[in-house]
């Protein structure tokens, strides 16, 4: 039995309390603390998410982090992009990635993905609060940036397509000179003795070209969250309707009807990847102001996974690549690890449809 796929899981490292989210959410906050909060909003809302093989882990413990490398590799998973925050100069969340990189462990493959977005109050209901800013100074703060990020792709677990390591940029349409950053990066990975960088933009547009900013491909990541998705889609009225003069609920769509719309179709002539969306709820976070997507079920995930295969079927070796959002998003419903109510099962899904016969 061979893969058939390169599944890529997103990785989250918000389970560890640092300075910052003391002072803007309280003492000890993580990832954790929203979760374990939530509560049913409506009629049939799976909420809680209770962890069940990991429990409620901190990212600051290498053997949490050597089990959750094994959990994805027994499933299939061949690597983690961990989630990378870069504010001119400033990190954020850093531990887990730095501890594994420096210690050698887990051996598991990884890659990055620099997650180029403000952090704001948005998704509480307080958009005007901004408690950092995501900033572009320019070339001086590029170059900064590209040597912080070497030692990590010059390591041999680091993913590479084609020989050249994999680096995320989760809103390429917010770089401002794009291209002019990308050329620089290209050009200091060359002097810096890689082959070069394959360089991925996450975008739900389809219309977004990745070569016309210096990218080489993009992750069609049509996450029920933004914009550009909901706006084309109407929430399911039944499960709104009783309630809706009684208390705010959030946005709530069916997984049935949505989940093959999640993955998009073949884009002719534009390098592209699926991204598998098995669950998606962020009310833990975000209340009222969240979306759910209601009734998902790993029957219905192995539609989409399917779907997903077909899409990088003809594509080489080296590229045929699906990203999974996500591994470790507890809070937005979105994990992979198993849950008291779903065990193992989408990460079964995951084995079963990717270790086939090859695809011919």
């Amino acid at each position: 039995m061979e893969k058939i796929a390169r599944v890529i899981a997103f990785y989250l490292p918000q389970f560890h309390p640092i300075p910052e989210n003391d002072e803007w959410w309280g003492r000890g906050f993580t990832e954790w603390t929203n979760t374990a909060k939530a509560k049913p909003m409506f009629r049939g809302h799976y909420q809680p998410h209770v962890p069940a093989d990991l429990g409620f882990y901190d990212l600051r413990v290498p053997e949490t982090r050597i089990a959750q490398a094994e959990m994805a590799k027994e499933y299939g998973i061949e690597a983690f992009c961990y989630y990378h925050y870069w504010f001119a100069g400033k990190r954020l969340l850093e531990r887990p990635f730095n501890e594994v990189l420096k210690s050698g462990e887990p051996n598991f493959p990884f890659c990055l993905c620099w997650a180029n977005q403000s952090w704001t109050g948005i998704w509480y209901g307080a958009p005007d609060r901004v408690l950092i800013e995501q900033s572009y100074p320019g070339e001086e703060d590029h170059r900064a940036h590209f040597y912080a990020l070497l030692q990590a792709f010059g390591d041999n677990r680091y993913m590479t397509v084609d020989g050249k390591p994999l680096f995320l940029v989760y809103r390429p349409r917010d770089l401002p000179g794009a291209k002019k950053m990308t050329d620089l990066w290209r050009e200091m990975a060359q002097k810096s003795g890689l082959k070069d960088l394959y360089l991925v933009g996450v975008s739900p547009n389809t219309s977004w070209i990745p070569k016309e900013y210096g990218f080489d491909a993009f992750v069609m990541d049509r996450l029920p969250g933004r914009r550009e998705w909901i706006s084309r889609r109407k929430p399911i009225k039944w499960l709104i309707k009783r309630f809706q003069e009684k208390r705010g609920l959030p946005t709530i769509y069916s997984y049935k009807e949505v989940s093959l719309d999640l993955i998009g179709e073949k884009i002719a002539g534009v390098e592209s990847f699926p991204c598998l969306i098995h669950n998606w709820d962020n009310t833990p976070r975000s209340g009222p102001n969240g979306v759910v997507l209601h009734g998902s079920t790993p029957e219905l995930f192995k539609s989409q996974v399917k779907k997903a295969i077909n899409i990088i079927r003809d594509k080489p070796v080296e590229q045929k690549i699906i990203f999974a959002k996500s591994w470790n998003e507890w809070a937005e419903g979105n994990h992979m690890e198993p849950d008291l109510k779903f065990g193992k099962a989408y990460l079964e899904v995951i084995r079963d449809e990717i270790f086939q016969k090859k695809i011919e």
